[in-house]
């Protein structure tokens, strides 16, 4: 056995992230550890690679009871954690950052060590270019350094939080390679994920935990979406999303040659072009940083234009005022990525920020009537299963789920027809992501016009009436969900489509 945790507890203050969890992996075995987020899956693992220490609790390493004060106690046993955020330093070269902090002995950049990384990387069909600089690599391509990193300590057993998520389809299936290559290799794999294809694709056996605890393990072979989803929601679950047909025909918005900037002079958007319809769903798709997050922004009026129009009913809105658009008849909701830096004022409750939006400047008098809001306030916290201590308690004690749910709702609600979402469904359990699915769709029917900025191509392919697919800053493609594939959207992302069709040129 490679790695047993027995009765393993973890408190912060009256919170219980960990509650006498049982565990156990085995040598050349993949474990998919699901659950919510919030269900206590970081936290066990951070014990493991030595960030937290348990309350109580037995790990075993190998059959020996052990104890895992820091990250160098756990690469001394052999313990690697590839983060979902990836520890690199940008602007050292690939090698420089997986030797770095190494106890090995020998110079800092000897013709042994780079050897050695070169031994790694053929042994699991690792492809690393040694002396390229982080800063001008892929995702696929740091995730690939962080595991050489560990694998250069001598680490064996593997730890991967939510590895997929910023993946392209390409980079993905070359990930599963690596880590069917680790298992036949005897390694102990474990990976943090809530995606449940590929749970079932990947992993040999399934432990599921809800709610800090350790509800089963079951044998992948053995089980099915379904299953896993009620184990870790606790109930039954409909997993399915229903696309429906668009009807609207007029557009509401038209972009022309967008050219937008970013907080550092650089151009974030590169003669951007796409129309927005009535009553469709236009997901905006690819790898984090080809500028989503500046097109959710410029198209709000939060972010200004370098050149380029954006028309309604073929009045350009690009320089006018909020106060301006609204009198044009553009009611714009924008939910974006920064929840409580940009959406929410985080000290005040749901009540409050419920009025910042639909009832400023409906009071009459010196006073504030807050009734409407509360009632307003409270039937969301029915309809989208807000968990909250109470609507006046301030948004910012709330989980990231919730918060998200509190912002989606307050802007739903006001009616727009045109609505901008940036990772929606970020940090939602799967029930949670259903609800705002289908709310979703309810303002499609009404004729709303919604850009979905999304990261999972396969609720984007599902939900989406068509998928506009940026890359640098470009747009590669815009193609109809449902006469594409994954796959191809994947190419899209890496703008290799574009190229292979100008060699053939």
């Amino acid at each position: 056995m490679a790695i047993e945790l027995k009765g393993i507890t973890k408190t912060f203050g009256s919170v219980v992230a960990n509650n006498k969890i049982d565990l156990c992996v085995k040598q050349g075995e993949i474990l998919a550890l699901l659950g919510e987020n919030g269900s206590g899956k970081t936290t066990l693992m951070n014990m493991l690679s030595g960030i937290y220490y348990p309350d109580s609790g037995s790990i075993y390493v190998k059959g020996k009871e052990v104890k895992i004060t820091s990250p160098e106690d756990a690469n001394r046993l052999g313990i690697g954690m590839i983060h979902q955020h990836f520890k690199l330093v940008e602007v050292l070269s690939a090698t420089d950052n997986i030797i770095l902090g190494s106890k090995k002995e020998g110079k800092w950049l000897s013709k042994k060590r780079y050897e050695e990384i070169k031994e790694i990387s053929e042994k699991f069909s690792l492809a690393i270019e040694p002396k390229k600089m982080v800063y001008n690599m892929s995702v696929g391509e740091k995730q690939t350094v962080e595991i050489v990193k560990v694998l250069y300590r001598n680490a064996d057993i593997l730890i991967l939080d939510e590895p997929t998520a910023v993946l392209t389809p390409q980079e993905i299936t070359k990930l599963f390679a690596i880590l069917k290559k680790m298992r036949a290799q005897g390694c102990a794999v474990i990976i943090i994920t809530h995606k449940l294809n590929e749970v079932l694709e990947l992993s040999d056996r399934v432990t599921i935990l809800r709610k800090g605890e350790s509800v089963a393990t079951v044998n992948t072979a053995e089980t099915n979406a379904h299953e896993l989803t009620e184990l870790m929601v606790g109930r039954p679950v409909e997993l399915s999303i229903q696309r429906e047909e668009s009807k609207g025909n007029e557009n509401l918005l038209e972009i022309h040659h967008l050219t937008v900037e970013n907080e550092e002079g650089l151009e974030a958007l590169k003669d951007v072009s796409f129309e927005l319809n009535q009553g469709e769903i236009l997901g905006v798709a690819g790898v984090a940083g080809s500028g989503q997050k500046e097109l959710c922004e410029a198209m709000a009026g939060l972010l200004s234009v370098k050149k380029g129009a954006i028309l309604y009913h073929n009045e350009n809105i690009v320089g006018k005022s909020p106060r301006d658009i609204i009198k044009m008849g553009i009611s714009m909701s924008f939910i974006p990525e920064d929840r409580l830096g940009m959406g929410l004022a985080a000290s005040m409750g749901m009540v409050e920020n419920m009025m910042l939006k639909n009832y400023a400047g409906t009071s009459r008098g010196p006073f504030v009537n807050k009734k409407e809001a509360k009632k307003l306030a409270k039937r969301l916290v029915q309809e989208l299963q807000i968990v909250t201590p109470d609507v006046e308690t301030p948004v910012r004690r709330l989980s990231g789920g919730n918060v998200q749910k509190v912002l989606l709702g307050r802007e739903i609600e006001s009616n727009p027809n045109v609505l901008i979402t940036a990772y929606a469904v970020r940090g939602l359990d799967i029930n949670s992501s259903y609800v705002i699915y289908d709310a979703l769709n309810q303002q499609k029917k009404k004729g709303v016009g919604i850009l979905f900025i999304g990261e999972d191509l396969d609720v984007m392919l599902e939900l989406c009436d068509r998928i506009m697919v940026l890359c640098h800053g470009k747009v590669t493609g815009i193609v109809k969900a449902d006469q594409t594939t994954k796959e191809q959207l994947g190419l899209l992302m890496t703008d290799a489509m574009e190229k292979e069709e100008g060699q053939h040129e």
